[in-house]
């Protein structure tokens, strides 16, 4: 990963909304979310909601699927190990 997909992701989950539907999206493991139990348990208009997920998704860290009316969200877990890995790559690494 790059400076800068890392500066980008770090930006979106920098924004108190957004981190607050990660959070909850990486809490619903790999079986997801639907956007009517995301939007209802954090209080998120509808609206509002779409714009934050898609700025996520944006960046990698969400990816959304379609099965009939019901449209499911998903964390990706290997884009976040993959963000926590360059954060630590050097860790610890004297000078």
């Amino acid at each position: 990963m790059n400076v800068d997909v890392a500066a980008s992701r770090l930006a979106e989950l920098g924004h108190t909304t957004r981190l607050e539907i990660y959070r909850y999206l990486v809490r619903a493991g790999s079986v997801g979310s639907p956007v009517s139990d995301i939007k209802d348990a954090l209080k998120v208009p509808g609206s509002t909601l779409s714009h934050h997920l898609s700025r996520l998704i944006r960046v990698g860290l969400v990816k959304q699927t379609r099965n009939g009316r019901v449209l499911r969200c998903f964390a990706q877990y290997d884009e976040l190990a993959a963000l926590m890995e360059f954060l630590t790559a050097e860790c610890c690494v004297s000078e």
